[in-house]
């Protein structure tokens, strides 16, 4: 697949890649999922930096962020996200620019409130390709739970003014979307959710699925959950938000770019680890440079420990790409007995 078809449709990439999948790996990762920072200035519900300490806080430093992109020089495609919020990070523009001279897509996840007009120049003037807004709420007291702080307001008119920006001044990029995590408490939200974004002048939302591992905390735990548990209810505020936004031109799409309803199904595969072929596409580094199997991992299991496959700033990502531990998590994805992270994972997930 060429590099203009991977920036377009990048599902299709990942799920055509390592056909032949083994233990090692011959070709270098074609995507990096960078986390420029664990900081935060939220307390989500849904977030495991919440309720636990997972590294020291920390912003991912230029030295660290060059090294490991350019061990990288047929990359396609970078995520600067992990468990933080990328719009802390003072150096975040550089890091965008640094990337787009190479022709890299470039996109993060950002909670918004942090998209003040003054910025809205030097946000564009990057480059970036796509700007996702996770906004996970309807409304303000709704927000405020999940969130756990009140900037539903701030959120909603700065980036309904970048959005209107961008038009004046003809700007295509960055592509901008927001994001609803599916829960119970906010699922019947769906179509006000998607006139919201249409009030905001964005035409694209992404319902994305919970990830929660097996103890849970706050809101991420199986009681809140709607994968495997859709109701009559659930279904219908999806199909009310795919008619309004079919009306208001704004396109509902789901985690992994898949149909929403279908989002919330298990696989038919009794094995739904079996379809995944990140370890074989894609290196996510922490702020600490900790090489993690994915961006699903810190959500889905706890212990950094547990699943670590190296150490992006005592070696190579190469040595790393086939050292031991990456080696045996493709070996044990590839069995009856997956690594903790992976059991009731899957295909379906944000790219």
């Amino acid at each position: 697949m060429s590099i203009s078809a991977t920036l377009k449709d990048p599902r299709r990439y990942f799920e055509g890649i390592g056909a032949q999948r083994s233990a090692r790996s011959e070709v270098l990762p074609i995507c990096l999922y960078l986390e420029v920072t664990n900081r935060c200035n939220l307390l989500c519900e849904t977030c495991p930096r919440t309720f636990e300490t997972l590294e020291p806080p920390a912003d991912m430093s230029w030295e660290l962020f060059t090294r490991i992109v350019d061990q990288v020089p047929n990359v396609a495609r970078v995520v600067l996200h992990g468990v933080g919020e990328p719009m802390l990070v003072k150096s975040l523009p550089r890091m965008i620019r640094y990337l787009k001279r190479r022709g890299i897509y470039v996109l993060f996840n950002t909670n918004g409130t942090l998209m003040q007009p003054k910025r809205f120049q030097e946000l564009i003037d990057t480059g970036l390709d796509e700007l996702r807004v996770s906004l996970d709420a309807a409304d303000r007291a709704s927000y405020l739970r999940v969130r756990g702080k009140d900037f539903f307001d701030r959120i909603v008119r700065d980036v309904g003014q970048f959005v209107a920006y961008q038009r004046r001044i003809e700007a295509v990029v960055p592509k901008v979307s927001l994001w609803l995590t599916g829960l119970k408490e906010t699922i019947e939200q769906l179509p006000a959710f998607v006139r919201l974004a249409a009030e905001m002048g964005v035409h694209e939302v992404h319902l994305q699925r919970l990830v929660f591992d097996e103890v849970g905390y706050g809101l991420a735990r199986a009681d809140h959950s709607l994968f495997e548990n859709t109701q009559a209810e659930e279904r219908a505020a999806i199909e009310a938000a795919r008619a309004i936004g079919a009306d208001l031109g704004v396109v509902l799409d789901a985690s992994g770019a898949t149909e929403p309803g279908l989002s919330l199904k298990r696989q038919a595969d009794e094995q739904p680890w079996a379809t995944c072929r990140r370890p074989w596409s894609l290196m996510y580094f922490t702020a600490h440079g900790r090489a993690l199997p994915c961006c699903i991992a810190p959500f889905s299991v706890r212990g950094y420990s547990h699943y670590t496959l190296g150490d992006a700033t005592q070696a190579s990502l190469r040595e790393i790409w086939n050292g031991t531990a990456y080696r045996d998590f493709r070996a044990a994805l590839l069995s009856d007995a997956p690594p903790a992270p992976c059991r009731n994972c899957g295909l379906r997930w944000s790219l």
